[in-house]
């Protein structure tokens, strides 16, 4: 099949600057690794800095706490040395306040016993605070006694130290994590990106022209999708374009052998050697030859055309009533010549739709110089013509009526023969240029094997669609073409 040249392929260095512009997929996929495992260190230490204070103040206010019950439950609380309870606290910073019974208060930490606080722990409650003492911040725990109260304060600097180691403490395992995210999302993407890599290889060998290799399915479910579609893809170009080849091959065959008539006949006429009485056999062999060379090279036209970007339609109402009765009418004297029955179906009416007249026809003409060649003599051809409601009903069955009126609906074009039909591995690949005739060029007459082929791109060409039975009511093969009405 001829086509369009396609576009050239991207050089290797525009290649590499799409690469470099967009980056590679393991590089992306490592920088967004370490990018979420920095996100989630710095959440993690600013949450673990923020902890470590609490837990210090935590830890020092039940040590407080544990010292003052020490302190509770000793006899005669309020005539005991202060410095023998500031001993008995064994911690250092760690100051005391005695309150006796009567609501004295002694003791370095007596400055930060309130009234308030004073007449909680006398009444057995506790004291769990913060306050200021000597221009600094401190804990402040109270506990009642057998005899007053005892008050402990501890000041924040202790409490920040041992904030600071666990937040030191805290620094290796975080800039571990982070080592070890980057790590893991390196192994990651190249464990991601490697069958990636390797079916753009394939892809890129593929659009250089190599056929028949392999991509390896495996990794992830969307790297094995990937491969599996790009192995599809592969075995399709190569099927697609061994049927080129094998169509190219024998469309050169049948181009050489008119040629190599022409030829021979023109030297013979030439060099004299034709007798005057065949002359004029010689001149219909040379008309009939030259006639089919022109078949074939029009249809390979026809078929680029149909093709190309610019084909151009031109749509207006059209009476396909007239059409069909018009086209029977340049077709009966062949099919009678060939000993063909052509028979007629329409509705004596007007059947108006929106399409291209002159299109219409050339479709109508290929379909049935399909029938006419594949129809044996006696057999029927038969040229069909039916209204639908909307354009689409009945293709598959072929069953319809007239209809009522010229509504807005659309209409149905048939061809049908008495030929010896398809089968439904022939009506599969009926489409494609030159398969049904090298499938049946030994058993059946063929033409140039485009003819299916261009009667597709005209349908589609028409906003029309095409259906293909193997075996129609005729025992031929059975064409239904379906034009929309309007929308």
């Amino acid at each position: 099949m001829i086509r369009p040249p396609a576009q050239p392929l991207r050089s290797a260095r525009g290649r590499r600057s799409a690469r470099a512009l967009g980056g590679s997929l393991t590089g992306n996929l490592v920088l967004l690794a370490t990018v979420v495992a920095t996100v989630a260190v710095l959440l993690a230490g600013f949450a673990g800095w923020r902890t470590a204070r609490s837990n210090a103040e935590a830890q020092y206010r039940e040590r407080l706490v544990r010292q003052a019950a020490v302190l509770s439950v000793a006899p005669n609380l309020s005539v005991l040395l202060l410095d023998q309870a500031q001993r008995l606290t064994g911690a250092t910073g760690v100051q005391v306040a005695v309150i006796a019974p009567d609501g004295g208060v002694a003791g370095p930490s007596s400055a930060v016993v309130t009234p308030a606080y004073r007449d909680a722990l006398l009444s057995g409650g506790d004291v769990s605070t913060t306050a200021a003492l000597g221009g600094e911040r401190v804990l402040v725990e109270g506990r009642p006694a057998r005899d007053g109260a005892v008050v402990l304060t501890q000041p924040f600097t202790e409490v920040d130290a041992a904030a600071d180691r666990i937040r030191a403490g805290l620094t290796l395992p975080l800039v571990g994590g982070l080592v070890g995210a980057a790590l893991a999302g390196a192994l990651l993407a190249r464990r991601i990106a490697r069958p990636l890599v390797a079916a753009a290889a394939v892809a890129h060998r593929l659009a250089g022209g190599e056929r028949g290799l392999h991509c390896t399915v495996h990794g992830p479910a969307e790297a094995r999708e990937v491969a599996g579609a790009l192995n599809v893809l592969g075995t399709a170009l190569e099927q697609s374009e061994g049927r080129q080849r094998a169509f190219l091959t024998s469309v050169s065959h049948e181009i050489r052998t008119p040629l190599t008539a022409l030829r021979g006949y023109a030297e013979a006429l030439a060099d004299g050697v034709v007798e005057p009485d065949r002359q004029e056999e010689v001149g219909r062999i040379l008309l009939a030859e030259t006639e089919r060379l022109d078949r074939f090279v029009s249809d390979l036209l026809e078929l680029s055309r149909l093709d190309a970007d610019d084909f151009h339609v031109t749509l207006a109402p059209t009476d396909l009533d007239a059409l069909v009765q018009e086209t029977a009418r340049a077709w009966t004297q062949r099919a009678r010549h060939q000993g063909l029955h052509l028979r007629l179906e329409h509705p004596g009416e007007p059947v108006t739709v929106t399409t291209d007249a002159f299109r219409v026809r050339q479709l109508l003409d290929g379909l049935l110089a399909n029938a006419v060649r594949h129809t044996p003599p006696g057999g029927p051809v038969v040229l069909a013509l039916r209204r639908t409601p909307d354009g689409t009903a009945g293709a598959e069955s072929g069953a319809g009526g007239a209809g009522e009126g010229g509504g807005a609906g659309g209409a149905e074009l048939e061809v049908r023969d008495g030929g010896p039909g398809l089968t439904e591995d022939d009506v599969r690949v009926a489409f494609q240029p030159g398969v049904l005739r090298e499938r049946h060029a030994a058993t059946r007459p063929t033409g140039t094997g485009l003819g299916l082929a261009i009667a597709q791109r005209l349908t589609g060409r028409l906003g029309a669609a095409i259906t293909l039975r193997g075996h129609g009511p005729e025992g031929g093969a059975h064409v239904t073409v379906t034009l929309p009405g309007e929308k």
